[in-house]
């Protein structure tokens, strides 16, 4: 639904008003002056790094990309006014695919397209107002940047953090190259939409999986600081959990293979053992099977080859699979199980094999049902849990006896005939020793026995996995090593970074399933810096995510030819106080950052262990009912905005629109109720007729109160994101303001001044070049961007009414002046009768309402 604008705000406005023409002053004069510019070492202002997730420069930006840098332009303009030394710069995320198809597709050098979309971005930029320190620009497709992600590879190296390994990979058949399992999205690649397959290949990972407890446990310190919604992304992604090593023989093999299983206590109830057919475990196993063992397997892997991780670990496809005619034998009971291959069981996941206990394991069961295979109940469900350890009764001959098991019942949910796994808590049955142990205890007691007969131990599993950064492309950062003659894999002298990109003119980067890189002939050979003999360099680039995960750190000097970052500015400035972005980026770009700070700091180079202290997720902006995307042509143009209706407008009404986390619908947004907002404002302060040294105190006390209450909940509210309830309360009082000019006080009076001045310093976060003109036209020098909120003053916070804000889903639709001791039932009431409300709301029906007197009335509706 449209965002509608209290009708009073219709009035008055003034044809006068040039939104383009004021805008295009103010940029000329900040381009002068540059008032943004974070202060150095003189400065002694608190700090604040406020940081807006980098853009990536494919063409121009449009509303989705307003949207989220008008939010960051707010947070950084807030705490300005509020005394701050901020730091607020803009880098382009600029190395990628993107660029380097639009180039294939045109016959040109990435670097020609790329850099031309760079320029038109600043453009963009400047024209929006946005306050940037444009002393810290960085592009990471520069030299002067990708030295340091090459110094990064190369210490993480050192530390046992890279390495190089061949494995099943993720494989994008479209743009020819392997993807991350973070960019894989429903089996598809998420740049393309190409269906994903596995291929194998040797490539270069990062050891994330080093620091997963540390990623996992670490996220305490972001509660309360950081959208749950990504907090708890981020802890099933990395996805820890807690049981046992178990070390099963198999036969015909001298090397034990080692399971992961959250249950051991289930180990009697395993019926046979599955490893996953693309593991080395699966070839080994069938290399010395029968022939027709051999075909039917690969035929299988054949098949399996196709199919994404998602379609594998789906639960709702039928179970496939091949017996290898290999047997496993049961390290606690001796019991021999069918060795299978198949497609659920993943090679990269545990160890790439599991114990199959179909009685307790859904997936288990499904795959026992299909192919006949015994189901073996050893937890009784239905026995009660109790917190003590049940007295274990022995028989004669020392047997436990089964304490009280209800065979009738458990008949009745025998997984067997029902189909349904038994996988809530119970007692052990059917175990030995294990018998009338709950699951905590049981859990305990077969882990003591494995380690006791040396076959498992206590142990933890992730669903993280190691970072795969080798990309089989031309546009990124060049891994700095060195394949030698006798194998052996050196890095780059340090003296010899950065390794620059060769030309792309001679080159072809079509994709072909190899890196371009290679075709490089000249640029590829080089020497082993050891023993001069001739070598060659490695052919692939980085992931562009390495780009991204420490750029908030160059920003702080991104012209230091010495080191990445000065650990010092790094300790005056970082972590990011505010950091704004999409929630698309919950997992990929937030969870590398998080893991290279953690090296950082284990290198001694930062102080802190979490990149980013305060997060905040915009919602998407929407057109035709789909994210507004290049690829998909739903674009409102950014640079047609800005001459009309004029960045100011745009802004404002951005922030009006809806709460921060919630989507817009670009067709909802009202950019003329806007128009006239700011054009009403503007005119409240040239009709100011007092002089800047005025007695505030001498003015009209109920319109000082309207502007001291403002300045009392701005703060809050913007601490809150709450931008549209802000924009509402703005309009209240330039609305109270016009009321004391035309038909009150007058426009002498005191009062209206400082509304007026009030208004304009508050404005500067949404309508900045509106504010400026404000502020010029009030008798000020500029900028009032640099200008001191004022504080409120206590005795006017004290008032027989106040300003209660109705909103419906999340939407400000009207506010109320009402008793300021009004009750709740009686606050509903008003709202509920409110003709702006009424027109509203129309049929829908009200399903929840949510009222904090006497400021807020909330209706959700359906």
């Amino acid at each position: 639904m449209s965002q509608t604008l209290p009708p009073e705000t219709d009035a008055h406005s003034d044809g006068a008003f040039d939104a383009y023409a004021i805008q295009q002053k103010w940029q000329a004069r900040w381009s002068e002056a540059d008032p943004f510019r974070a202060g150095g070492a003189g400065d002694t202002r608190p700090r604040k790094y406020v940081l807006g997730m980098f853009p990536y420069p494919s063409g121009d930006l449009h509303m989705g990309h307003a949207e989220s840098y008008a939010y960051v332009d707010i947070v950084a303009r807030f705490w300005r006014h509020r005394g701050y030394n901020v730091l607020n710069p803009i880098g382009w995320d600029s190395f990628g695919l993107p660029a380097e198809n639009a180039a294939i597709q045109r016959g040109a050098d990435p670097r020609e397209w790329t850099y031309a979309n760079i320029a038109q971005h600043k453009k963009s930029f400047r024209e929006y107002g946005s306050s940037y320190d444009w002393s810290r620009i960085l592009h990471t497709s520069d030299p002067e940047y990708y030295r340091w992600n090459q110094w990064l590879f190369q210490a993480l190296y050192e530390r046992g953090l890279a390495y190089r390994k061949e494995s099943p990979v993720n494989w994008c058949p479209n743009d020819q190259t392997v993807l991350a399992n973070e960019q894989v999205v429903d089996g598809h690649c998420e740049r393309c939409g190409a269906e994903v397959v596995k291929k194998k290949l040797t490539q270069w990972y990062f050891k994330i999986t080093d620091y997963a407890d540390r990623l996992l446990d670490d996220l305490n310190q972001l509660e309360g600081f950081w959208p749950q919604k990504v907090i708890r992304m981020q802890r099933n992604w990395i996805g820890r959990s807690v049981g046992a090593d178990i070390e099963f023989e198999i036969e015909g093999r001298d090397e034990r293979v080692t399971v992961f299983s959250t249950r051991p206590d289930t180990l009697h109830g395993a019926t046979f053992f599955v490893v996953a057919p693309d593991s080395d475990l699966a070839a080994e196993l069938v290399a010395g099977a029968d022939p027709d063992v051999r075909m039917r397997f690969q035929d299988y892997l054949d098949q399996v080859q196709k199919q994404s991780e998602i379609e594998r670990q789906s639960t709702d496809r039928p179970k496939t699979g091949v017996f290898l005619g290999r047997w496993a034998v049961n390290p606690i009971n001796g019991e021999r199980l069918p060795v299978w291959a198949a497609d659920y069981v993943l090679a990269d996941y545990g160890h790439g094999a599991v114990m199959a206990v179909p009685a307790h394991d859904q997936r288990d069961l499904d795959f026992a049902r299909a192919f006949d295979l015994p189901v073996k109940v050893v937890v009784d469900t239905t026995a009660p849990i109790t917190g003590a350890i049940p007295v274990i009764e022995l028989d004669e001959h020392g047997v436990p006896i089964d304490p009280g098991a209800d065979e009738a019942s458990l008949d009745e949910i025998d997984p067997a005939k029902t189909g349904i796994a038994l996988t809530d808590d119970g007692r052990m049955i059917n175990s030995g020793s294990l018998d009338g142990l709950s699951k905590r205890h049981a859990i305990a007691r077969i882990t003591e026995q494995l380690e006791a007969a040396g076959v498992g131990r206590a142990a933890k599993s992730y669903r993280l996995r190691d970072w795969l950064i080798s990309r089989q492309r031309f546009w990124g950062t060049p891994i700095p090593m060195i394949h030698t003659e006798d194998g052996r894999i050196v890095p780059v002298p340090e003296d010899q970074l950065p390794l620059v990109l060769p030309d792309a003119q001679n080159l072809d980067l079509a994709p072909k399933g190899t890196s371009p890189l290679g075709g490089a002939t000249e640029w590829m050979q080089t020497v082993d810096p050891e023993t001069g003999e001739p070598a060659l360099r490695d052919p692939d680039t980085m992931d562009t995510f390495v780009d991204s995960s420490w750029y908030f750190l160059r920003f702080l000097d991104p012209s230091d030819p010495e080191r990445a970052f000065d650990p010092r500015e790094a300790d005056k400035w970082a972590p990011v106080d505010s950091y704004i972005g999409g929630v698309e980026h919950a997992i990929l770009h937030l969870l590398y950052a998080r893991f290279i700070t953690k090296v950082l700091f284990d290198m001694g180079l930062v102080e802190f262990t979490e990149p980013f202290s305060s997060l905040i997720n915009q919602g998407m902006v929407l057109l035709d009912g789909s994210k507004m995307s290049k690829s998909k042509g739903n674009l409102v143009e950014f640079e047609a905005s800005m001459m009309d209706p004029g960045a100011d407008v745009v802004r404002t009404a951005i922030a009006f629109a809806g709460p921060v986390e919630d989507d817009i619908n670009w067709e909802d947004v009202s950019t003329t109720g806007a128009a006239k907002f700011l054009a009403r404002a503007w005119r409240v302060a040239k009709d100011v007729t007092s002089e800047p040294d005025v007695v505030w105190a001498e003015g009209d006390a109920a319109l000082r109160r309207v502007t001291h209450r403002l300045l009392a909940d701005a703060p809050g509210l913007v601490e809150q994101t709450k931008f549209n309830v802000l924009v509402a309360r703005l309009m209240e009082l330039v609305n109270a303001t016009r009321k004391a000019i035309d038909t009150g006080a007058g426009p002498a009076d005191p009062a209206v001044r400082e509304a007026a001045e009030s208004t304009a310093m508050m404005l500067d976060l949404f309508a900045p070049h509106t504010a400026e003109e404000m502020w010029e036209i009030l008798g000020y020098e500029p900028f009032v961007g640099l200008a001191t909120w004022r504080q409120p003053d206590p005795t006017l916070l004290v008032d027989e009414s106040v300003t209660a804000v109705v909103q419906i889903d999340g939407k400000v639709r009207a506010t109320l002046t009402v008793p300021a001791r009004i009750d709740a039932a009686e606050l509903e009431r008003l709202a509920r009768e409110d003709s702006r409300i009424t027109r509203s709301l129309g049929d829908r029906e009200i399903v929840r309402v949510i009222v904090r007197a006497p400021k807020v009335v909330s209706f959700s509706t359906r």
